[in-house]
């Protein structure tokens, strides 16, 4: 006879421009099929999603799945980060990058649950390396210099919605930025440098594709660190379109290193992970490995 598995479902209803909400019903039936049975959970905003979270985690659910964005994905993994409750990724928004890392179907929330299922059922959940923050965590890449900048700014703005307000925002910094003071101590060597953008990834892309460290693996234990070194406006923009396809990494402005601990401080820039605000500088990131456990 079948165990009756007890599943939280966490939910950003405003994730892909409403997609996420339209998707609950069927994504939760396709969960319950497997024989599970699903709390759904709907946060009054993200301070409050993340306390439904940890305690459904401290309430020994058998898992947490998210569905939405890399928002409500990142949500979830501070939940579930360093416990035994594995995470289950169903993607409905606009980025859905620890998705593609994880190979889920982006396109297809119903087959989404159903692989989240099975792996449920099977008992077969697979351990990632996630990076932890002070009391906070990451699983894809952090940014700090020009894309935190560019972060910010889109943050103050009110207009326009979804991704244009991001590309406008880009637009805007980049008239007025210059490379910051960075200093870095990768695993206890001291480097001071002048930079564009660092970057920390534990997996390849963050921001909808963007292979800003093409190498890295959720499974080596290490975080993949990008220095992006001064270059003119002129070049940023020309070499910038190469962080699609991950082949920036060959421009001699860039240097690549792998580490276990980054302290990174840098005075005024602020950091973000998996497209959310994380912290201001300094701080120190540590790559714990097989931090979470995910149904991919």
């Amino acid at each position: 006879m079948a165990t009756h598995r007890n599943v939280a479902l966490i939910v950003n209803p405003s994730a892909g421009k409403g997609r996420a909400a339209k998707q609950v019903a069927a994504v939760a039936g396709r969960i319950r099929e497997a024989g599970s049975n699903v709390s759904i959970l709907v946060g009054a905003d993200a301070g409050d999603a993340l306390a439904q979270a940890r305690k459904a985690v401290a309430d020994g659910v058998d898992a947490l799945v998210a569905l939405g964005g890399d928002g409500m994905v990142h949500l979830a993994l501070n939940a579930v980060a360093g416990t035994e409750t594995p995470l289950g990724i169903v993607p409905a928004g606009t980025g859905n990058d620890l998705a593609a890392t994880l190979k889920l179907p982006k396109k297809d929330p119903l087959a989404a649950a159903g692989i989240v299922s099975d792996r449920l059922r099977d008992d077969a959940a697979w351990r990632m390396d996630a990076i932890r923050v002070g009391e906070k965590w990451f699983g894809c890449v952090l940014g700090a210099g020009f894309d935190s900048r560019v972060n910010d700014r889109a943050n103050r703005m009110s207009w326009p919605k979804g991704r244009m307000r991001y590309n406008i925002a880009m637009v805007a910094e980049l008239g007025v930025f210059a490379p910051l003071p960075f200093e870095l101590v990768v695993d206890g060597e001291q480097i001071k440098t002048d930079a564009m953008l660092v970057a920390i990834g534990n997996a390849k892309s963050y921001g909808a594709g963007m292979h800003v460290t093409p190498d890295a693996d959720v499974t080596d234990g290490l975080m993949d660190v990008m220095v992006l070194g001064p270059v003119s406006k002129a070049e940023f923009l020309k070499t910038f379109p190469k962080v699609f396809k991950g082949t920036h990494t060959t421009h001699p402005a860039v240097t690549m290193r792998r580490a276990k601990v980054v302290e990174l401080a840098s005075p005024g820039v602020t950091a973000y992970a998996d497209g959310e605000y994380l912290a201001d500088l300094p701080i120190r990131c540590e790559c714990v490995p097989g931090a979470v456990r995910v149904l991919a």
